[in-house]
């Protein structure tokens, strides 16, 4: 069987392959092949994929297309389906005036992958706005229907993280009719005070735009996959013995807990723009690994495991990758590959 290239399927354009391959456009492609019995990886955008290891097993791209919606007194509603572009369905709410997921505009992405990882920025969360996501189960052939509850989001996580069996066909969001901006992010806030203009859904997601630009690097042009680490989130008295030795340190009260910028956590140790073959830290924003000279998965991995080690060396926080590993037939860790690598 030939193998399936997937390098222009994943955003860091790292050499990665697959055993097989099926692009699902309807979601009959995708029953007939149920229950599967082999391994198997749902892939959307790719722009959160580490491929380290040739994929042996059947990787199935969600392709499905599609936008319904429909309102009530308070609210509107939109049933998207898991390929649609996520950045793309933004705009087409936030040109139609219809606000509460501007904040996340330019995240690469599918709108099926978003609830997997419960993307968030500027103070806004997936599972803000998510009603419901539908779902089969690929180790069954079910369908499955998960309320807002059930998806069990956290920061960054979901039940679809945890548990990797689920094709996402289509997300419903709920959006209130009386929008508020939400405006607390330094950029925005700063922007807002100084806009002589009504603020509105479009006016907020043209203005996350431009601030995005202006730190984040385009896949297109430098392959990355975004933020590659969590920012760690710490106990109140750990937060407040490293606020004491770095006072100009950002922290944000996360109930009990404490969450750090992992960003400004690697800037501070210089390594904006450090390199380990043909993979980088990105000049302006340190939370970005960048693929600039035809870096290996290898590159990658020792870059990211060198910022992990700084970071705890100087600050016992130890940081956790936002990227999703796929080594060893499935999804992994850079400790796993780490280990194996000094065996």
């Amino acid at each position: 069987m030939a193998l399936t290239s997937l390098q222009t399927l994943n955003t860091f354009a790292l050499a990665a392959s697959a055993d097989d391959y099926l692009a699902i456009s309807e979601l009959s492609q995708l029953k007939e092949r149920l229950p599967l019995q082999q391994s198997f990886l749902v892939l959307g955008g790719g722009s959160n994929m580490l491929f380290c290891q040739p994929y042996q097993g059947l990787v199935l791209h969600n392709q499905l297309l599609g936008i319904e919606h429909w309102q009530d007194e308070n609210h509107y509603y939109f049933k998207v389906a898991g390929g649609e572009n996520w950045h793309e369905f933004v705009m087409y709410c936030a040109e139609r005036e219809i606000g509460g997921l501007e904040n996340l505009a330019l995240i690469p992405g599918s709108v099926g992958a978003a609830p997997v990882q419960n993307i968030g920025a500027y103070g806004v969360e997936l599972a803000d706005i998510c009603q419901q996501v539908m779902a089969i189960d690929l180790l069954t052939g079910e369908e499955v229907i998960f309320s807002h509850q059930a998806c069990q989001f956290a920061y960054r996580e979901s039940v679809f993280k945890a548990k990797r069996h689920y094709f996402i066909h289509h997300v419903v969001f709920k959006l209130p009719k009386a929008w508020t901006p939400i405006l607390d992010y330094g950029e925005l806030k700063a922007w807002a005070k100084d806009c002589d203009s009504e603020i509105s859904p479009l006016s907020v997601a043209n203005e996350v735009i431009a601030v995005r630009n202006n730190k984040l690097p385009d896949p297109a042009e430098l392959p990355n996959v975004g933020s590659f680490f969590k920012n760690p989130v710490v106990s109140k008295p750990q937060a407040m013995a490293l606020l004491s030795e770095y006072p100009q340190m950002p922290q944000y009260d996360v109930g009990d807990e404490v969450k750090l910028a992992a960003g400004w956590l690697i800037d501070q140790l210089g390594l904006k723009g450090y390199q380990i073959g043909g993979a980088s830290v990105h000049q302006r924003q340190a939370l970005v690994l960048v693929n600039t000279d035809n870096a290996t998965s290898q590159d990658v991995v020792s870059l990211a495991t060198y910022i992990i080690e700084r970071v705890l060396a100087t600050y016992g926080v130890e940081l956790e990758p936002e990227v999703n590993v796929i080594a060893n037939g499935g999804y992994s860790s850079l400790a796993q590959l780490v280990e194996e690598q000094h065996v």
